[in-house]
């Protein structure tokens, strides 16, 4: 997460509430309500997207509070997503048990209030769970004006035990520094692509890191073909690494501050440079900084701020219909869209 995500989540966290499982409908009716919805099948039991955009599980995923940073097993069976509210950061899971979906809730490792977590990646071979966290090494601490703050950004991991993650651990150096680290992205054969802030710089770079016997090689950061700003954060690889989705802001062909674009990688290790995905994605808010391709490959997941449109509103506000829009998604608060992912490769330049 970069300053300006930093920023917007913090606004946020300070803007919404809590909400239940219903899309919509004052809170006052929910109160108290544990009843959740039976869902089956995969992605939650939603009903797949087809070119256009659409908002991913209203009201269960996305109900309206800053929610970005989709996760997912590769056997679908699990999904993780980051939550931001009241200056709380937090890893939320589902689950698929016995075919049906558990509600949603904060992950264990996630449940200390001292300390933010987001950005979940699960490695293509579902071994590793890596994640950002502002938690210190074993044994330390943070200060206490620094409890809640945006300090210590390092990129952490669990292992796959079972059924179940281990104790979360470092990543270490040379990925982890003395800068900030973050957004951890991985590929099939362990290549680790992040975010790095250099430490009292504003700017952020796309950094990769081979895994050569075990042990991470010292970070690249790549070329101007995909670092061709002072400010590109939260990439996304393609497993095979054929392609990088990501958060770029301040290019002359953005439809707003920060938008997602798509660099390819050819077997030459040459890049295309960035391709803007285009106004069914981008809009002119500029809330558009966290991508993800589902396991198998079919849907591309993305966070976005996107409101209402003006054929939506009523003739006249009402409290009623204001208390809908804060309690439910596209309240300008960050929800997660998700649309078929076909149209990435349909991107690519004739060259790659």
């Amino acid at each position: 997460m970069n300053d300006r995500g930093r920023s917007a989540c913090l606004l946020a966290g300070s803007l919404v509430v809590l909400v239940g499982w219903a899309a919509c409908g004052p809170r006052g009716e929910r109160e108290g309500q544990d009843e959740f919805p039976v869902l089956s099948g995969e992605y939650l039991g939603q009903t797949p997207p087809g070119a256009e955009p659409e908002i991913f599980a209203p009201g269960i995923v996305s109900t309206g509070m800053y929610t970005r940073d989709l996760a997912m097993t590769p056997d679908g069976n699990e999904s993780y997503f980051g939550v931001a509210v009241g200056g709380f950061t937090v890893i939320m899971q589902t689950k698929s048990q016995n075919g049906r979906w558990t509600k949603p809730e904060v992950a264990p490792f996630s449940a200390d209030p001292r300390y933010m977590n987001l950005e979940p990646f699960i490695s293509p071979d579902g071994q590793r769970f890596y994640f950002l966290s502002n938690r210190p090494p074993a044994g330390g601490d943070l200060e206490p004006d620094e409890v809640g703050t945006w300090v210590n950004q390092d990129i952490w991991v669990m292992d796959r035990t079972g059924d179940r993650w281990g104790e979360p651990y470092n990543l270490g150096p040379p990925v982890n520094s003395d800068a900030e680290e973050y957004f951890p992205s991985v590929t099939s054969d362990g290549t680790i692509y992040f975010t790095r802030t250099p430490e009292g710089t504003r700017e952020s770079y796309i950094y990769r890191s081979r895994l050569q016997n075990g042990s991470y090689t010292e970070p690249e950061r790549l070329g101007a073909e995909v670092n061709s700003t002072i400010s590109q954060f939260n990439a996304f690889i393609a497993p095979d690494e054929s392609y990088l989705i990501l958060g770029v802001f301040g290019r002359e062909d953005s439809r707003g501050s920060t938008d997602y674009y798509v660099v390819f990688r050819d077997r030459d290790d040459s890049w295309s440079g960035p391709i803007n995905l285009g106004d069914r994605i981008n809009t002119p808010r500029g809330g558009e900084f966290s991508p993800y391709v589902s396991p198998d490959g079919k849907y591309f997941f993305f966070m976005s701020t996107r409101t209402r449109s003006p054929e939506e509103f009523p003739e006249e506000l009402t409290h009623s219909y204001l208390e809908e829009v804060y309690n439910g998604p596209r309240s300008g608060n960050c929800d997660i869209y998700w649309v078929d992912a076909s149209f990435i490769e349909e991107l690519r330049p004739v060259s790659q």
